[in-house]
């Protein structure tokens, strides 16, 4: 929301939505557990999962696909496991909303400093 007019307005502070972090992850932390993968490629391979689904909550669409397969056609039974995956998917791209907030708001400080001095 605003995100394109940010980005006319203010380019050199927008990060698009591409970019690699420019700044120390642990920048601001005392300590911060790093996100791994819990899905193998080979598991992802196997499922035949897009490249859109690889992602850190892979290995929750795995189980839901899974408790799909085994109770078709009451799939109604696998609401858990669904309504893991998609809290996961949501915890995601909030993650990825603070991360895109932490690296413009960095770079907003970055450039004021070097105004400074």
């Amino acid at each position: 929301m605003g995100n394109a007019l940010n980005h006319y307005l203010k380019p050199d502070v927008t990060p698009g939505p591409d970019v690699v972090p420019s700044f120390d992850p642990m920048l601001g932390f005392a300590s911060r557990k790093e996100r791994v993968m819990i899905a193998t490629e080979e598991e992802m391979v196997s499922a035949k999962l897009t490249p859109k689904e690889r992602d850190y909550c892979a290995h929750k669409l795995l189980a839901y696909r899974g408790c799909r397969a085994e109770k078709f056609p009451f799939v109604y039974q696998c609401a858990h496991e669904k309504h893991d995956y998609l809290t996961c998917e949501y915890e995601d791209y909030v993650l990825r909303m603070k991360e895109f907030e932490r690296e413009r708001r960095l770079l907003e400080r970055q450039k004021r400093l070097d105004k400074q001095g």
